[in-house]
């Protein structure tokens, strides 16, 4: 398989995971993710419905993308924006219908769970450099700038959010703090694990043709 087909299989594959690991985050019901919780707490003080306004906040940080990056925008951008929705639906689904009343204890491993496998999905996206979303391309872009290394740019930003989002009346659970905290540590482990050895194969590796994105 050549590097560019291990890159569309990266970016698509990588996408439907972190999907389907969102569906088990929110089976878990210990929270909202750092940038729903900064867009719910915009919204709550807004007048339109919430589907309106997070494609407008999308529309907004797309342009900022696009003019200060627009590599990060592509095939993985595009399924995030017009695809994700549907894919968490189904496991979301899935879920209740098979635990309809789960325990704390069962909630809890699901976010732990959830956490790992949204890292593995978009550590695979981010390597396959095919465009991300909006939110993931902020840490990408300052990280690829030098700013800092993207593991604790991705914590700065995640918290950032929160913390603007608590402040406007969002919720914050305890499933937001774990992924601000730990996301951008975990993407950064698959990264050098998994997805830049995939990505590049025992030769590219050898011969140093290696870009880490985080």
């Amino acid at each position: 398989m050549s590097e560019k087909s291990r890159r569309i299989v990266m970016t698509v594959f990588g996408v439907l995971v972190a999907g389907f690991s969102v569906g088990m985050f929110n089976f878990s019901a210990f929270g909202m993710d750092p940038f729903q919780v900064f867009a719910h707490g915009i919204w709550k003080h807004l007048s339109i419905g919430y589907g309106t306004f997070y494609s407008i906040l999308n529309l907004i940080m797309l342009i900022f993308i696009f003019i200060f990056d627009k590599r990060k925008i592509g095939l993985g951008t595009l399924i995030n924006i017009f695809l994700l929705g549907y894919i968490v639906q189904f496991p979301s689904w899935l879920f209740a219908a098979w635990i309809p009343n789960p325990s704390l204890v069962i909630r809890f491993v699901f976010l732990l769970i959830g956490i790992i496998i949204i890292s593995f999905g978009s550590s695979l996206y981010f390597t396959g450099d095919l465009g991300v979303s909006t939110y993931d391309a902020v840490a990408l872009i300052l990280s690829e700038k030098k700013i800092a290394k993207f593991q604790y740019l991705r914590i700065g930003s995640d918290l950032i959010c929160t913390i603007i989002g608590f402040l406007l009346g969002a919720t914050v659970g305890i499933g937001t703090l774990v992924t601000a905290f730990f996301m951008g540590p975990i993407i950064t482990l698959f990264n050098r694990k998994i997805s830049i050895p995939f990505r590049y194969g025992k030769t590219g590796m050898k011969q140093g043709n290696v870009s880490d994105p985080a």
